[in-house]
């Protein structure tokens, strides 16, 4: 941990010494890791869970400066009340009730990024969710050609109509060929399980037999659910390359390449460009 060192007084004999104490950065970070509630947190509650996170001795903890008649902890006053006061002024904290005083009053995080940010991975978990139910929903053979879909959007098989020339085979526990890149210089299996239990070993044996069967390399073998670790564990013992996606992954890849979902509304965020008032100010 990166420290500072801040002057601090024995208030038995008024000798001064110097301490060691969280550098001033990191106390600011911390600050922002905070699971803040809406009546926020007062500056002296901060202090004592900022004592503890970084583990400060009781020389650290009790550590006085004087300020008038009166002795104040360093700590608090020296370190963990700027860094409100730094937060504070750069807005990624306020004070309910618009107060001007940090020292003592309840301060409370409002980080529009991250907030933004968090509404923003609830609305994806969501539209998983609802995307896997949709899937599990439909049929096998929908499944199927959702898959080959998915593949195309993520750069396989060229076009869509390539992928369609391909096609399913159906043969050996294989549910479809798709060209592994657009020059079709080698080819990819996939096996689609739309099931609501975990694929087990067994079922990755058939499918790697079914490869071989082939002659293949490669396979990808998707589902509705997950793997078990046996399943996981079996691929990473054996010559072919197979690659499993479960259904969590199945929901994410189809949202970063827009398969089965459409924009319904984009936000624009702005911020201030400091590079244009930067350049009117040198011209002046």
């Amino acid at each position: 941990m990166e420290t500072v060192t801040k002057k601090a007084v024995n208030p038995d004999t008024g000798q001064e010494y110097k301490i060691e104490l969280p550098d001033p950065e990191v106390v600011r970070k911390a600050i922002l890791e905070f699971d803040y509630s809406p009546d926020g947190i007062r500056v002296i509650e901060a202090t004592h869970i900022l004592s503890e996170k970084f583990q400060l001795s009781d020389e650290q903890k009790n550590a006085k400066k004087k300020n008038g008649e009166r002795y104040l902890d360093v700590f608090r006053y020296s370190v963990v009340a700027p860094a409100f006061k730094y937060l504070l002024d750069a807005g990624k904290l306020k004070q309910p009730g618009g107060s001007k005083t940090p020292y003592f009053l309840v301060t409370q995080f409002v980080e529009p990024d991250s907030i933004i940010e968090k509404n923003y991975q609830k609305l994806r978990e969501g539209l998983a969710t609802e995307l896997l139910q949709k899937i599990k929903d439909n049929t096998p053979a929908f499944f199927e050609e959702l898959v080959i879909d998915l593949l195309v959007a993520m750069g396989y098989g060229g076009s869509r109509e390539d992928a369609q020339a391909v096609g399913r085979s159906h043969d050996g526990g294989i549910d479809g060929i798709i060209n592994e890149d657009r020059l079709g210089l080698d080819v990819v299996y996939v096996q689609a399980k739309q099931w609501k239990e975990s694929v087990s070993r067994p079922e990755i044996q058939k499918f790697a037999g079914a490869l071989q069967g082939q002659r293949a390399r490669k396979g990808i073998f998707i589902t509705t659910s997950g793997f078990t670790k046996g399943a996981e564990e079996y691929v990473k013992t054996i010559d072919s390359k197979i690659i499993l996606i479960n259904g969590n992954q199945l929901a994410e890849y189809m949202i970063n390449h827009d398969v089965g979902v459409s924009i319904e509304k984009t936000y624009e965020i702005k911020r201030v460009d400091s590079d244009y008032f930067a350049e009117n100010t040198e011209n002046t």
